[in-house]
């Protein structure tokens, strides 16, 4: 008797705090931000640090230009990515610096295609940021990235 009592507790001690989170996620909204990240400019060193070539462990430290639809420089985009997987993904970090805040994402990149990093922070007018930044290259060592905020409705 004891046992069943107290997983009936423990269930609905466990599933009240979820309740909550459910309720919240119908009172959000998204909007989204478009930048192209430069890879042509800026400075990009990779840093081999492994066996010889494509190895895990691998870094590569970036600071690029960000620019916007028009090709104009908005701030920058600087981090670093460590190889996990050879030649298929890298775990990133990096920041994009604007005028008014930073945005702070990190998260699993593909070599190749659209990769989906979850957007973990910001500063200024992006204090509490979340969301998710999709990230395309566009064949000329551009990235056309485009950040999917959430935002809590007032």
């Amino acid at each position: 008797m004891r046992k069943m009592l107290f997983v009936t507790v423990s269930v609905v001690t466990l599933t009240t705090p979820m309740l909550g989170c459910v309720d919240n996620a119908h009172a959000e909204e998204s909007w989204t931000l478009t930048t192209i990240a430069d890879a042509r400019s800026g400075i990009a060193s990779p840093v081999d640090l492994g066996a010889p070539g494509d190895s895990p462990g691998d870094m590569f430290v970036f600071d690029q230009p960000l620019l916007n639809a028009s090709k104009e420089n908005i701030g920058s985009n600087s981090g670093y990515c460590v190889r996990t997987l050879p030649g298929q993904f890298s775990e990133c970090q990096w920041t994009l610096t604007l005028a008014d805040g930073t945005i702070t994402v990190a998260g699993r990149e593909a070599e190749t295609g659209t990769s989906l990093i979850p957007i973990i922070g910001g500063t200024g007018a992006y204090v509490g940021a979340s969301g998710v930044l999709t990230t395309t290259p566009n064949g000329d060592r551009t990235f056309t990235q485009v950040l999917t905020f959430l935002k809590a409705k007032q």
